[in-house]
């Protein structure tokens, strides 16, 4: 976040941070008085307020917004959150990335079926809610798997599943939890899988290498990242991904198997650039900026 209000300054435009769980909204003439900040800052009312009083002259002081997370909430919270970014998009603001690729992505699921649907690889995946459904998985899968959360990135809270008894457990607990058993075989690999960073019509590319021990690759979890140019093959079906969830700033992850295939593993709508941005040595903060930018002066 601090990049990107950097970056911002640097190109001669102001950015302010808007506080999902500060959000307000009121339809008709009155105006709700902004809280005190949470964490002792300021809040600007005309920043964390929606204010749609009169629909022929609506409030709408913002030229974009640049979703750059989702935090936790209750399913209304959640809800709510989304149904502001589709005003203020239907208000003429530059909602990167649009609500309906947010919606999308943000579940794997859903991710998985836009990808099918545009007739891309992704791995053989079993969703259910039953520890016995999961069970069964686990079998036709080939007793190695990956469990991992339907929401949630960087590589946290995925589960790798080789013994029949923990995975009992497991989905027994997760059941219990009221979790969404997600399940996935162990795709054979070489260690490493590709990030691929799209800003507009720009890809940034790296390899990422699991560590000793790991089999997850997220640098956030110890991975290590080196630079990858990218084949035309690789290019073109990561292009194709981002397309698939009408995706702008987006993260691709795509994994080079052991069988010759290239699967993709997820479409990220909210993605982390540190690892890209270090590795490439390209100030990415600033490349998301001006993309922003063009897309206002493009309205």
């Amino acid at each position: 976040t601090r990049q990107l209000l950097l970056a911002a300054q640097s190109l001669g435009c102001r950015a302010d941070v808007l506080a999902f769980p500060q959000l307000q909204a009121c339809i008709g003439p009155g105006k709700i008085p902004a809280e005190p900040s949470t964490d002792g800052g300021p809040i600007d009312t005309h920043q964390q307020l929606m204010n749609v009083s009169d629909q022929a002259h609506p409030e709408n002081p913002l030229d974009a917004i640049l979703v750059r997370t989702m935090p936790l909430g209750s399913l209304e919270q959640v809800i709510f959150r989304m149904d502001c970014l589709q005003v203020w998009q239907s208000l003429g603001t530059a909602v990167i990335n649009s609500p309906t690729c947010l919606e999308t992505s943000i579940d794997k699921w859903l991710t998985l079926h836009r990808l099918v649907k545009a007739g891309i690889l992704v791995p053989p995946t079993v969703a259910c809610q039953t520890r016995d459904q999961a069970l069964a998985a686990f079998e036709e899968l080939g007793r190695d798997v990956l469990v991992k959360p339907l929401f949630g990135g960087e590589g946290r809270g995925i589960i790798r599943l080789q013994d029949r008894d923990l995975a009992w457990r497991t989905f027994s607990t997760l059941q219990q939890l009221g979790q969404v058993l997600y399940v996935q075989p162990m795709i054979p690999n070489f260690g490493y899988d590709i990030r691929v960073l799209w800003i507009g019509q720009q890809a940034f590319s790296i390899q990422r290498w699991a560590s000793r021990g790991d089999y997850r690759t997220n640098v956030s979890q110890g991975g290590v990242a080196e630079v990858h140019q990218l084949t035309d093959q690789q290019l073109e079906l990561s292009r194709q991904a981002a397309r698939s969830v009408d995706g702008s700033v987006v993260g691709v992850d795509l994994l080079p198997a052991k069988d010759g295939q290239l699967y993709v593993l997820e479409v990220n709508a909210v993605p982390g650039w540190k690892a890209v941005s270090a590795c490439l040595k390209v100030d990415i903060a600033r490349e998301m900026i001006q993309f922003v930018q063009q897309q206002v002066a493009n309205k």
